[in-house]
């Protein structure tokens, strides 16, 4: 079949149009004439039917391309008019009549009403085997099908080998939607956006889309020609033919046809498959959430196309300051825990903090991702300590920490508008992973950990490495060999600013002693432990052995 034929067939549907029909050398050489209906020849011919008999049209579901010699029309005008009455009715493609012994041309009260009707009628001035016809149309019409077959596997290997390549929804809608050139979206059963793809009219944002179309309207029927394919759920409990989301496809840029529904019927499958390995539907609109702030955070969508999206997932700050907080789970992960059950528990706790919150999940960093609406700035710490109890409550409700596994990591970044929400999360973000072992706290503020993030972000150059050595490597050769380690009396020393009074009672000791450790530190490293520059030296290579081997 050439690419000509292909194309038409993915825009009609299944099957081909009463003018190829007419093309196709069965038919061609019966020197056809069309006496009516001749702006319907786009209509799609499901199927052949020849027959004479006068009822013939009660053998038909529509969609037929009817052969006959004429001989089950009627000889009265009204016989005939009924005859083309009932087969319209019913929904026939094209009424194709040999001429010969019963008519050498076709009526007038056939016509007349052929024409009122819209039906196409056909005359054909030399006798065709209609065994060849029927033959020649079925072929084009099962090949029609294994075209828009092929192009539907196509788009399900694509998404197949998506998937395999370790992408997910985002990727598998996104080949659907060029592949159909219109906007598609995942919702959940009841309507709730998960994911988004593709653009709309003039490149229009596909989120614009929806919540034009979809947002507002969720049980209403979706606008004529679009396609809506479910997909199935799965899991414990899910019970037969239950569905955990929707695939919604709208036709704002082209017409959706039947190879468009076939691909996003195995489009499905693979989404299914991503969602049974989520388990639940808090985890995907979890991870969508996460994937919106994660790319707010690294610029892939701007300060001002964020308010919009930010509103289809739920999140209606107003101009309130925004605050970003990330907590970073890391390793405290327990295998028996799951991310579906964290985001929820995460969620409930949120509740009670009384301020717009828009929470998301990002499994493969380990982060939860956490934008809230204040009222005003200096709310920020008050709120602050409500979130990272709020989160550190959730990882302990969802069973995610390992048996003495380190606690999560809370930071808290700097509020302010849009534009500083997304700096602020990809601060927060980063600042999570640098400060993984200092002492715990119920959370950090980003803006004190700027050393550590700096230091972290030098963490495979060959220099902070030889760095640290130099500064404190003596007292970590004396450490490994002798007893007591005087590293943790330097580390107590310097975080109270050198006051001996309260670093001995910290580290019970009483004053005679540390005196004499802390010679013997200055002893092995060579230094003064008096001198201002040694002090920030120390400092700054007890923070970066964390990042070093």
């Amino acid at each position: 079949m050439d690419s000509g034929t292909e194309s038409r067939l993915a825009t009609q549907g299944a099957g081909i149009t009463v003018q190829r029909a007419l093309e196709l050398p069965g038919l061609r050489s019966g020197l056809p004439e069309i006496l009516a209906g001749g702006d319907r020849l786009g209509r799609t011919v499901r199927w052949v039917h020849a027959g004479e008999v006068p009822n013939i049209a009660s053998l038909l579901k529509g969609g037929e391309l009817l052969l006959t010699t004429g001989y089950g029309l009627g000889t009265r005008p009204a016989e005939q008019r009924a005859f083309v009455r009932t087969l319209a009715e019913r929904g026939i493609a094209a009424l194709v009549v040999e001429l010969g012994p019963r008519f050498t041309r076709l009526p007038a009260a056939l016509v007349d009403t052929a024409r009122a009707a819209g039906l196409p009628l056909v005359q054909l001035h030399r006798e065709v085997p209609f065994v060849t016809v029927t033959e020649e149309i079925h072929t084009e019409i099962v090949n029609g099908h294994y075209a828009l077959l092929q192009r539907a596997e196509e788009v399900h290997r694509r998404c197949t080998e998506a998937l395999l390549g370790g992408g997910g929804v985002p990727q598998v809608l996104g080949i659907l939607a060029d592949f159909c050139a219109n906007p598609v979206f995942l919702e959940t059963a009841d309507g709730r956006l998960l994911y988004a793809a593709g653009s709309g009219p003039e490149g229009a944002d596909p989120l614009q889309v929806w919540e034009g179309l979809r947002g507002p309207h969720k049980d209403a029927p979706p606008p004529a020609g679009s396609v809506l394919v479910d997909v199935p759920g799965g899991g414990p409990g899910a019970g037969a033919g239950s569905v955990r989301a929707r695939l919604v496809l709208l036709p704002v840029r082209s017409p959706l046809a039947v190879v468009h529904r076939m691909a996003a019927e195995r489009a499905a499958g693979i989404v299914a498959v991503v969602l049974m390995q989520a388990r639940q539907e808090e985890e995907l609109a979890a991870r969508g959430r996460g994937d919106f702030l994660t790319d707010l955070a690294e610029g892939r969508i701007t300060a001002e196309d964020a308010p919009a999206q930010a509103r289809v997932l739920g999140f209606k700050p107003g101009g309130s300051p925004l605050l970003p907080v990330v907590m970073r789970v890391g390793d405290s992960l327990s295998p028996s825990g799951g991310w579906a059950v964290l985001a929820r528990a995460v969620s409930e706790e949120l509740a009670s903090v009384g301020v717009p919150v828009l929470l998301g999940v990002r499994p493969v960093e380990g982060r939860v991702l956490v934008l809230l609406g204040l009222r005003a700035e200096p709310e920020r710490p008050a709120v602050a300590d409500r979130v990272a109890a709020a989160l550190r409550a959730g990882v302990e409700r969802a069973g995610m920490r390992r048996p003495g596994a380190a606690p999560p990591v809370v930071v808290v970044g700097v509020a302010g508008g849009w534009a500083a929400a997304s700096a602020g999360l990809r601060h927060a973000a980063e600042t999570a992973t640098a400060a993984q072992g200092l002492t715990d706290r119920p959370w950090y503020d980003a803006r004190r950990l700027d050393i550590d993030l700096l230091l972290w972000r030098l963490r495979d150059h060959p220099d902070l490495a030889a760095f640290v050595d130099r500064a404190i490597g003596p007292l970590r050769d004396h450490d490994h060999r002798s007893k007591p380690p005087l590293l943790p009396t330097l580390e107590t020393y310097l975080a109270h600013a050198g006051r001996k009074a309260e670093t001995a009672r910290e580290l019970h000791l009483n004053r005679q002693t540390l005196y004499n450790r802390l010679a013997r530190i200055g002893e092995l490293l060579g230094t003064d432990l008096d001198d201002p520059q040694t002090v920030l030296a120390l400092s700054l290579a007890l923070r970066a052995r964390r990042h070093t081997p």
